[in-house]
């Protein structure tokens, strides 16, 4: 089984592009880092930064366990990750043959954000949410991309359009 990472910063397009190359591809399978809860998560982003940023505080085994399960069932060809750390959490890193980052610019991703996550907030609590992205979260962003394009074995870029992204990427599936 070729199993390959697919990063983006958060709303950066991850979860919808492994959607639909998914079901694009026949025999593949998908994980989103999103859809677990991790031992050691992260809850201040600012702390984490400010000691390091070590990727290694989340604890990954029910993510590792499930792409093993995947692994022995024998029933795909191909496993999409939405996952954040490329090729760099220690528990991970050994399954992944490719990893593909779509680097989506920030301010199309707060975009996004705001207009996914935020349908029902005021406006103080999107003045707040703001806040907290310009103090803390926009640094986390900037060091996750330059982290994961340096790593990354392809890049798109993610100013094209949805269509344009699918595309691409399941291409680069097909031909890990």
């Amino acid at each position: 089984m070729k199993i390959i990472a697919i990063g983006a910063v958060t709303a950066g397009g991850k979860t919808t592009v492994v959607n639909a190359v998914k079901e694009r591809i026949p025999g593949t399978a998908s994980l989103h880092f999103d859809d677990y809860s991790f031992e050691g998560e992260v809850e201040d982003f600012s702390r984490w930064l400010s000691e390091g940023a070590d990727v290694h505080v989340w604890d990954l085994s029910p993510l590792k366990a499930d792409i093993d399960r995947l692994i022995q069932s024998g029933k795909y060809d191909r496993l999409l990750l939405d996952y954040p750390f490329a090729y760099e959490h220690r528990m991970i890193k050994d399954y992944i043959d490719c990893c593909i980052f779509i680097d989506t610019p920030l301010d199309i991703a707060l975009a996004r954000r705001i207009l996914r996550d935020n349908v029902q907030s005021s406006a103080d609590e999107i003045r707040v949410e703001m806040d907290t992205y310009l103090k803390y979260a926009r640094k986390a962003y900037i060091l996750m991309q330059e982290e994961q394009v340096a790593s990354a074995d392809h890049i798109i870029d993610g100013a094209k359009s949805l269509d344009d992204i699918i595309n691409e990427v399941t291409e680069i599936v097909l031909n890990c």
